[in-house]
């Protein structure tokens, strides 16, 4: 399907949408990496691109606020992959205004600009498994009631609902992508495998949040397969997908399993700044997964242990890249 398409990602400087964009270069789409312009010309994640997959790739710097940006970088795309977000939780307690006008007003300007571009064949927006809140029951599929347990939950819910929307009003053909904990080579030590790994690596004492939250969480390689498996499934139009592993874990039991895997001893240190407020910490997320497997045929591959021991080597070998004492937010 990708094989000699236009193929616009939106966030593609970022942890996910690097990965993406890799793949589907290797797969023989054109691919238009859209970046959030700053003066310095970031890049993002797309720095760890090979050399030859690089060359190959579109770069377009710019805002996805802006609706004339979106207009233009849409036109002539056949696939849309939106993945641009504000991502951080203890960033939208500070910054929700900002937040809002990214996920959402951002969002709307992808789907009113797809919707002039008659050449768009498929819009896969990217939700959050954050917008269920706590779960209330589990394994959670798609029908579990949505709770709005942070400013960001609740501009992932309703960026949901507009792409449903458009859906529904004008027969756009959107899929909603809904991936659970994502982790692997490339990711920040904004999320909690990075931290509790890179602070393991440098034999520090691990500084973390709730240690009782069980998350299900997925390997990056397999969140792009379920992105690409399911922007190609006709059945996943209009529809909303999990892409989770089906397992979950408890913090305080991942950092025993990192421990274990890189041979340290790691001591452990509840945090006061990265604890959420208590009615806004999600507790439990774990994804049940039957649909994607039914709709497009997608399946996890890769074990946790598997997956962190690729993430060990990746942080192992970038530790440059991070600051084990600062908390990143």
């Amino acid at each position: 399907m990708f094989s000699g398409k236009t193929v616009l990602i939106t966030g593609a400087g970022g942890f996910i949408g690097s990965h993406l964009v890799e793949e589907l270069v290797a797969q023989g789409a054109h691919v238009r990496a859209f970046l959030r312009y700053t003066s310095g010309g970031a890049r993002g994640c797309l720095e760890d691109l090979p050399s030859d997959r690089a060359r190959e790739v579109e770069e377009i710097f710019g805002d996805v606020r802006d609706p004339d940006t979106m207009r233009r970088v849409i036109q002539g795309s056949q696939i849309v992959f939106h993945l641009a977000a504000l991502v951080g939780i203890p960033y939208s307690y500070a910054h929700p205004r900002e937040v809002f006008d990214t996920n959402i007003n951002g969002t709307a300007n992808v789907l009113l600009a797809a919707r002039e571009n008659k050449g768009v064949e498929r819009v896969v927006l990217t939700s959050s498994s954050e917008v269920y809140g706590s779960a209330r029951y589990v394994p959670m599929d798609e029908q579990h009631p949505l709770q709005s347990q942070s400013p960001y939950a609740a501009s992932k819910i309703a960026a949901d609902a507009l792409g449903i929307s458009f859906q529904r009003s004008f027969q756009m053909p959107v899929t909603i992508v809904r991936p659970f904990n994502a982790y692997g080579p490339r990711q920040s030590a904004r999320a909690v495998i990075p931290t509790i790994i890179s602070q393991a690596l440098a034999g520090q004492e691990v500084r973390l949040g709730s240690l009782d939250s069980r998350r299900d969480f997925t390997y990056v390689s397999d969140t792009v397969a379920g992105f690409m498996a399911l922007a190609r499934s006709e059945g996943a139009i209009g529809e909303v997908v999990n892409i989770g592993s089906g397992q979950e874990i408890s913090i305080g039991d991942l950092v025993r399993k990192i421990g274990e895997l890189t041979s340290r001893e790691v001591e452990v240190a509840v945090d006061a700044q990265r604890l959420r407020p208590p009615t806004s910490e999600v507790r439990r997320l774990w994804a049940d997964n039957s649909k994607a497997r039914e709709l497009a045929g997608w399946t996890p591959r890769l074990s946790l242990d598997e997956g962190l021991k690729k993430t060990i080597q990746w942080i192992a070998e970038h530790q440059g890249r991070f600051e084990p004492s600062v908390y990143a937010t």
